[in-house]
Parts: structure tokens; sequence; C-alpha cells
């Protein structure tokens, strides 16, 4: 039971009010957090009040223990300039944008979970925040509870960062995890998670590969200084995997992954890539099973640090939320110092000109003659087996090399390709 919010006092008169933007998942949850830990949150501010002015949202409640906070309105909150720090949990970009920027404008901090805006428009809402002296903070959009926003732009800023990658969807890992431990289809593991409450009816955001496209968006643009669009990142989803493929990795000594990826090259550019892929079972990412999320950045003095935790949640993400909050009210005297340049013309190059080792399954209508053909055309290829394997199936993995020459051999072999998944070394 939430109960209404108190006002807890500490010397000095500084007093802050705070306005959340839509009542979902988690932006009830970000009342209640505030709500619950009220005085602990106060003390960390530097302010006398941190309360709840308003509740933004189109539904009516009325009726609700915390009833007489809602609006109906924007205008309220962007006319009363006792608010001045604002959560936006709403999603999407409409009518976010045009909120937020309002907000920033008006001289408010703005604190979003919204990974859909913070990809689309991150940057531009920086700069907003920039030129009016105020704040635009998103810890929560990537990876829920998961301090990984913070910690990159703070803890790990004496690192030259030259790789960001991790699992950033906690629905397609849990597909993943049941095909790989129970040995479920796709469709089985995805009704699964629709039933447990990890997957929407129309899941498609997820298992499409767009949900980790923007986070690994906001990562690559955060670690490398330029913003990366949506677009730019070649994104796949794991609709395509089969048991197949979770028995030839397997026999590999690997598991299937859906990996968000960045990577900075020699010449200052960075390919960007979501897609499944097969790693080691001694990596890090390997054991992250179910709906946690994992993120691993690789800098050049710290090496590889893993950042690990449940990646959604009411609570969890609220966390996210209220922290920036606190960060926000600490600094209304003086901005963070924080965000990333503009988008630059061909700075995300195409991920085939990178070097990796291909997954390759294939149908074949004479075994020996295409085993024969592939280890004539690469040097040293693993040939995988898995149980009940027919004579007209062959699985293989690559060596490493340039991605475009190795889909060039592999397009030339005497095989009907039915899946080319990455290998990464993790």
């Amino acid at each position: 039971m939430l109960k209404c919010p108190y006002i807890y006092c500490l010397p000095g008169g500084r007093e802050m009010q705070i306005a959340i933007m839509g009542f979902g998942t988690i932006g009830s949850g970000v009342a209640e957090l505030l709500l619950k830990n009220q005085k602990s949150i106060v003390a960390k501010s530097g302010h006398n009040t941190l309360d709840i002015k308003y509740i933004l949202d189109i539904r009516d409640f009325s009726n609700h223990e915390l009833g007489k906070y809602f609006t109906t309105d924007f205008n309220d909150i962007l006319n009363d300039a006792s608010v001045g720090i604002v959560v936006e949990c709403m999603g999407g970009t409409t009518p976010a944008y045009e909120y937020v920027s309002s907000c920033l404008k008006a001289g408010k901090s703005v604190v979003s979970s919204n990974k859909e805006l913070v990809a689309a428009k991150g940057y531009e809402l920086l700069e907003l925040a920039k030129e009016n002296n105020v704040n635009f903070l998103f810890e929560a959009s990537v990876g829920g509870g998961i301090p990984i926003i913070r910690p990159i732009s703070q803890c790990l800023a004496a690192n030259e960062i030259g790789e960001i990658a991790g699992i950033l969807n906690g629905t397609t890992n849990f597909i993943l995890t049941k095909m790989i431990e129970d040995g479920m289809a796709f469709e089985d593991a995805l009704k699964l998670a629709q039933d447990n409450g990890y997957a929407e009816r129309d899941p498609s955001a997820d298992i499409l590969g767009h949900d980790a496209a923007r986070k690994i968006c906001i990562l690559a643009s955060l670690c490398f200084g330029k913003h990366v669009y949506p677009d730019a990142v070649e994104t796949e989803g794991i609709t395509n995997i089969t048991s197949e493929d979770v028995a030839y990795a397997k026999n590999w000594g690997g598991v299937i992954k859906l990996i968000g990826r960045a990577k900075l090259n020699d010449s200052g550019k960075i390919s960007a890539t979501v897609g499944p892929c097969l790693i080691q079972n001694h990596s890090q990412l390997a054991s992250v099973d179910d709906v946690f999320n994992a993120i691993l950045v690789r800098g050049d003095a710290i090496g590889d640090v893993v950042f690990y935790g449940k990646g959604a949640g009411k609570l969890p993400t609220a966390s996210a939320v209220v922290a920036d909050v606190i960060d926000c009210a600490k600094h209304t005297a003086k901005r963070k110092a924080f965000g990333w340049g503009p988008a630059e013309e061909n700075y995300v190059i195409d991920p085939l000109l990178q070097s990796t080792s291909l997954y390759v399954r294939a149908e074949t209508q004479d075994y020996v003659t295409a085993f024969n053909e592939v280890n004539k055309s690469f040097e040293s290829p693993v040939i995988l087996h898995r149980e009940d394997e027919p004579k007209t199936e062959i699985a293989f993995i690559t060596p490493v090399m340039r991605e475009k020459e190795a889909r060039a051999v592999i397009e030339k072999l005497p095989i009907k390709v039915n899946a080319v998944l990455r290998v990464l070394d993790y």
C-alpha cells in the first residue's frame, strides 16, 4: 500500500518538486520507490524536500490512492516553476520527444527510462540540456537496474574503450535458455515467455532484435563519442534459430546468445551489430541465463569488465531512474558534463569488413564432397556434429578471417546454407 508523501526537511531551505510522466510499470515503480524511501532519498539529494507534484497519464486515476497528483494536461507540469525534475516513463518517441524537449527548454532537468527516445533523439536532447544548463539522464534506458551508463562515463573514464557487447534483452535470453537447457523449440519457448509475462503479446521488438539495437546505439554513442542511430546497426533476431543450431553449438563447446555489439577499428570507425552468436562456455556471457542481462566493456587499462543483473522489471528499473533523480537534484547549480557528439557520415562501417569466425549449417546431397570442399576452401575449419545428424547436413566453423571474404567462399561451396552466425571471442 503506497502512502502519500510526507516532507522530510534538511537545514537550508532548498525545495524540489518532481513530475512523473507515464504511470505504467516503470512510472508506478518510480512513485513507489520515491515514497517508500523518501527520507534517505531526500538526505542524499542535498535538498530539503524532494516530493512528487504531478503524475501525468491520459487514463483516469481519480480513485487511485495517489489520485490527487494525477493530471492529464502536460502544461500543468511545463508551466509550474516549482517542478525542477521531470521523470519520463512514457515510452516511444511521440509525444515523449515533444514533452522532454519542452521541459529542457523550460529549465527542468529530465530523467528518462525510454531507450527508443534516447537512441533516436539522444544527441539533440543532450544539446538542449546543455543549452539550458540542466541535465538529461537516462541510466535506466539500458539494462534496467544494472548500472552501466554512469560507470562508463565516470568509473571507466580513464580507459580507451575498444569494444562493448552484451546480452541486452531478457525476453530473448529467456527463450534461448529454454532452447538450450530444456530442448524446447523456439515457438514453445516464446509461448512460455509470454505465459510468464516476460514477452509481450506482440514480441517483435524483442525477438527481431530492435530492442537490443536501441540499447547498443546508446552504449556505442557513450563509449565512442558520436551518436549512433538504430538504422546504422545491422540487426537480426532469434526467429531463425533452431534446435539443430543449439545442438551444434553444444558440440562445439558453446551456446547461442543474442549479442548487441559495437567495436572500434583501427581507422577510428565502428561496426555495430545485433544478432545471435556462438560464444564459448567459458565466456563470462555464456552463463547468463533466463531474463538476466550482462554487458561486457573492454577497456585498454581495465581489460574486460562485466555488469550483470536483471535488465528489466518494475523496481530494478525504478532504482536506476531514482538514482538519476538524485543526481539531477545534486546538480541543480551546475550541470553534469555528460553526453556525446553528433552523428558522423560513414562512421559506422559495414560489419562484413571486420574479421570473425562464422558458424555455418547447410544441406548437401553429397556429404563427402561437401566435407572435402569445406576443408579445401578453408584453412583448418572445425567440422561439427550432433546426435541423429542426417547425412544430408553439414555444419562447420570457419577460421577467423574478413567476414566478407568468408561469406564469398561459402557461397561457392556445393551446399545449401540454412544458417550463418558469428562466433565471438568473449
